[in-house]
């Protein structure tokens, strides 16, 4: 015999662009979005019994998705999950969880002449903003933000010596390499009860983005790395102690390697250890190094 055991379903990939036109300064603000929606409850017999009675059509959560745009700030992306996921518990009696994803791409101001332009904006690169909301009748809403597809390098401050050598190993020891990463860098909040406890302190959640955004980058860029173990652990701990409602931050960072070149068999040129200056940048294969760290 054959069970259900699992099942979710909605709509993925929807583009959302919002602006918010101060009519006072004549300044416009942008956010643009892409929402995945996906909802569990009583809807086995759609599956095994095709019966479309208990499915809420990918096309009406999508409508849904814009329309909670127009009603809510989509501004922090937290808020904007939450009243989006709880709409369809309160809307419909059958769906007990909704799963909701929310990308925010990056567009910054122009500046021109010095002066940040009132309606023109830029993309300077392919780091989002993310957020993931689980709104249930169960557990309340559980809330996982993110910076994703942050592309760091340092061109020195890095070392990895000390390691494991058997007769399985090639890699040489180094005191001064290039570090380069693609960050993806997660913190799980403690669990609110009801989107009213979201909203309360609500500026909690840009607070916490600048400020792990702001120590990836301060750390990435200062620590001697002896590891990409040992940055990526410095960079959790300070995010635990900046934002006291977080409970649980997690790193994904990938190593990007950078080959030295030997450059000796053409004129004697010295291009290794101190005298290393041209590189050939590695598409792959790559480390990848990740932790989760949660307050003791």
């Amino acid at each position: 015999m054959a069970r259900l055991a699992a099942a979710r379903y909605g709509k993925d990939n929807v583009r959302v662009y919002k602006v918010h036109k101060d009519e006072a300064t004549g300044t416009q603000s942008v956010t643009e979005m892409t929402v995945c929606c996906l909802l569990e409850g009583q809807i086995e017999t759609s599956y095994t019994e095709a019966d479309n009675s208990v499915v809420v059509a990918t096309d009406s959560i999508k409508n849904t998705i814009y329309i909670k745009a127009k009603e809510h700030p989509v501004n922090p992306p937290e808020l904007y999950a939450a009243h989006l996921g709880q709409h369809f518990l309160d809307k419909y009696p059958h769906i007990n969880a909704a799963n909701i994803k929310v990308i925010v791409h990056r567009w910054t101001r122009i500046n021109i002449d010095g002066k940040p332009h009132p309606h023109s904006f830029y993309r300077d690169g392919n780091e989002t903003r993310n957020v993931e909301a689980r709104v249930s009748r169960e557990a309340g809403i559980e809330l996982k933000s993110a910076i994703q597809g942050l592309s760091v390098l340092k061109s020195t401050g890095s070392a990895f010596h000390g390691f494991v050598r058997d007769e399985y190993t090639t890699l040489g020891e180094t005191w001064d390499r290039i570090l380069s990463t693609d960050v993806d860098a997660t913190w799980n909040w403690k669990t609110f009860a009801t989107v009213t406890d979201v909203e309360k302190g609500v500026e909690r959640f840009d607070q916490a983005f600048e400020a792990a955004r702001n120590i990836t980058l301060k750390t990435f860029a200062e620590d001697e790395s002896a590891s990409v173990q040992n940055t990526m652990y410095k960079m959790c701990e300070e995010i635990l102690e900046k934002a006291a409602e977080v409970e649980v931050v997690g790193y994904s960072l990938p190593n990007k390697h950078y080959f030295e070149i030997d450059l000796s068999w053409h004129k004697g040129y010295k291009n290794t250890g101190k005298d290393a200056e041209v590189y050939a940048p590695q598409s792959g294969p790559n480390g990848l190094i990740k932790c989760e760290v949660a307050r003791s």
